[in-house]
């Protein structure tokens, strides 16, 4: 706006009528502003009535005209309502215009130089002594009510702030209660954290000590397994064994029994040949009449189909050559045992006693004919009862050996039974 637009110095020579209409169009203006778009200066003024915001409010109004900003806000206000009269004053019009104050307020807001020739002749004609008296009281009275002005905002601002501050007190309480809740809540919700983290370290410690039971218990099971089925392997195998040798032995003994028997081809049938009983003299079976003393029963056993000698070792080794080492009993016994195979063919198995814990030898530069078997976690009489339940029946099986009890259990499986001595003195004649 330009310097004749009403600010300055010549500020106090708007004529009183025109002064109260600007500010009666600035109240208007300012009462239909937004709370927030009002300035600073105004926002006291901006609450009070619309019939006393114009005459309470009348300095702080006319001082908010002398900026720019609010006076074009008003001035482009005023153009809204009234265009026609708006192009009429505007700086750049030619045409003349009727003098009125509503003319003159519209040239003063848009910044027209000649406001003063729009103002009606008696307010225009005013002396320049009274328009000074005037306007220095003007301005008095406008200090004033600036000072009022600004002494109703101060205290407005006051009340805010004391509201504001009773807020913010209110707003600080309730964060510290707030706040101590969090607190406890936090407490609680850490010991309760806490509790369950024992519990779940707990859980974990038992579930880690299950899965490891679990795990030997998968071991010892599948070593159960293993060991069930290696034993069924050899059980199996055993039962093939024994009964590939019976169904040999058996062919065999019938093989040699038809050669030894020479008999005719059959001409009569069983019940041809069926007569009235007679008494007959009990006879010995199976000997021929030998005694069990004599080495020849002994060849006679072991020249059978697939026969089996199984001998209680330091039983014999004892009885022959007892003042020898141990080691040199069971080469010597272990040596004559290899001569009684090459002369035989039979199957020797020869059983000595072993330590507790100890481990069978390998080997042991025994002869390769002769299986010599060491008693580990047992006697050797046990190995050798076991070893005779290990044959099928009708296998041509001597056992040597003097122990009553082993040939007592022997003979009750089946086995020939030869007095140790029988076979030492055997083994003098090789």
């Amino acid at each position: 706006m330009g310097g004749d637009a009403g600010t300055g110095d010549d500020a106090g020579e708007v004529p009183t009528a025109l002064r109260s209409a600007l500010v009666q169009v600035a109240s208007d203006v300012l009462g239909a502003t937004d709370p927030v778009d009002v300035p600073p200066s105004l926002r006291a003024v901006h609450r009070f009535a619309p019939r006393r915001r114009a005459t309470a409010g009348a300095g702080p109004l006319w001082l908010a005209l002398q900026d720019d900003a609010f006076r074009a806000k008003v001035a482009r206000v005023w153009a809204q309502s009234h265009p026609e009269l708006a192009a009429s004053v505007a700086p750049d019009a030619s045409e003349p215009v009727p003098p009125s104050v509503q003319a003159a307020v519209g040239g003063w807001l848009l910044g027209t130089a000649r406001w003063r020739d729009l103002l009606p002749p008696d307010e225009a004609g005013e002396g320049a002594g009274a328009a000074q008296v005037q306007a220095r009281l003007e301005r008095a009275q406008n200090e004033v009510e600036r000072f009022r002005s600004d002494a109703a905002v101060a205290r407005e601002e006051a009340r805010a702030a004391q509201d504001e501050l009773g807020a913010l007190q209110r707003e600080l309480r309730r964060l510290r209660s707030d706040a101590d809740r969090a607190r406890s809540e936090g407490r609680r919700a850490a010991d309760e954290a806490r509790a369950s983290l024992d519990a779940a370290e707990l859980a974990r410690a038992r579930a880690e000590d299950d899965l490891r039971q679990a795990h030997d218990e998968r071991r010892s099971a599948q070593a159960e397994r293993t060991a069930a089925r290696a034993e069924l392997r050899a059980a199996r195998k055993l039962a093939d064994v024994r009964v590939r040798l019976l169904l040999d032995t058996i062919v065999d003994a019938a093989s040699g029994l038809r050669s030894e028997l020479a008999l005719p081809p059959v001409a009569d049938l069983p019940a041809d040949l069926v007569s009235p009983p007679t008494e007959r003299a009990a006879v010995r079976p199976g000997s021929r009449g030998r005694s069990v003393d004599d080495p020849a029963l002994l060849d006679e056993l072991l020249r059978q189909p697939w026969a089996h000698l199984v001998v209680d070792g330091y039983n014999v080794s004892k009885t022959g050559f007892g003042d020898l080492s141990l080691a040199e009993q069971r080469r010597r016994l272990v040596d004559g045992l290899a001569g009684i195979v090459a002369r035989t063919g039979a199957e020797v198995t020869c059983c000595f006693d072993g330590q507790e814990g100890q481990a069978q030898p390998s080997g042991g530069g025994y002869s390769r004919v002769v299986r010599v078997l060491f008693a580990v976690g047992e006697i050797a009489d046990d190995l050798i009862r076991r070893l005779v339940q290990a044959e099928p029946p009708g296998r041509v099986l001597v056992v040597v050996t003097s122990d009553r009890e082993v040939a007592r259990d022997v003979e009750a499986a089946g086995a020939w039974v030869v007095p140790s001595s029988t076979l030492v003195a055997r083994l003098q004649r090789l």
